[in-house]
């Protein structure tokens, strides 16, 4: 791919989706590393009209709405609420372009930079790192959008920036310990009793809870001997700790 240097691509600002697979428009088209995206028209599928279509080479019209869109300003872009839809970042538009008010509809496009949001990233450093691997094939620079300034994550020339990994990390750190203090057990959620079933929660105290198995067998297990499991995403503890009750303390 190359992104013409003779005359300067017009730069402009857009949202993408993405996931480990890479990055996509929000109508669904991919954007694949190392490639400019070309522009197609898809009238035909909208009015169903064959000979409103016309030839790849001609995208986009000005009497049409086909072409790769992109807003020409950050502050139209953050108020119009571009941003909670995915990664945001600049775009590099070349070959034929339609010019409007508040934006551009080119015939060619190819991501500039990426700001990740904290918003979408994931919550593990495992996914981030999948994902950040990802990122990196596009060969762009990418940054940490925070309200203090941007930080810088990864730079096409220089590759991975130890501050913005560590910024992450600490990131990572506090979200993980602000989930731990929000999180507490309450009556009604449910506990993985490892080998026996899930239990449903019937009531909690400082040192115990109590709870039910297939709605017949009451257990009481102590307060200490239940994690939580970030993996599965579930309160757990081991059938040892559970305590079965001959009557139910609580009706």
């Amino acid at each position: 791919m190359s992104i013409p240097d003779y005359i300067s691509p017009i730069v402009g600002y857009r949202v993408w989706t993405w996931d480990t697979t890479g990055l996509k428009s929000l109508c669904g088209e991919r954007w694949h590393p190392g490639q400019s995206l070309a522009a197609r028209c898809r009238a035909s599928a909208v009015v169903g009209r064959a000979d409103v279509v016309h030839d790849a080479h001609d995208v986009p019209q000005a009497n049409c709405t086909c072409g790769i869109y992109a807003v020409k300003t950050l502050d139209h872009f953050r108020s119009a609420g571009y941003e909670r839809f995915g990664i945001c970042g600049e775009v590099f538009l070349w070959g034929k372009v339609v010019e409007h008010e508040l934006g551009y509809r080119a015939q060619l496009a190819y991501p500039k930079n990426l700001f990740l949001s904290l918003d979408a990233l994931p919550f593990t450093l495992a996914e981030i790192r999948s994902r950040l691997e990802m990122l990196t094939t596009y060969r762009i620079d990418i940054f940490v959008a925070d309200p203090k300034g941007n930080i810088p994550l990864w730079a096409k020339e220089s590759g991975c920036s130890p501050v913005g990994l560590d910024y992450l990390i600490e990131r990572s750190k506090q979200d993980h310990d602000r989930r731990q203090q929000e999180r507490t057990l309450k009556k009604g959620d449910r506990v993985a009793i490892l080998g026996r079933g899930i239990a449903v929660v019937e009531q909690v105290d400082s040192k115990w809870i109590f709870a039910v198995v297939w709605n017949k067998c009451s257990l009481r297990i102590a307060r200490k001997e239940i994690v939580w499991d970030e993996g599965n995403m579930r309160w757990e503890t081991d059938a040892n700790a559970a305590f079965e009750c001959l009557v139910r303390p609580m009706q």
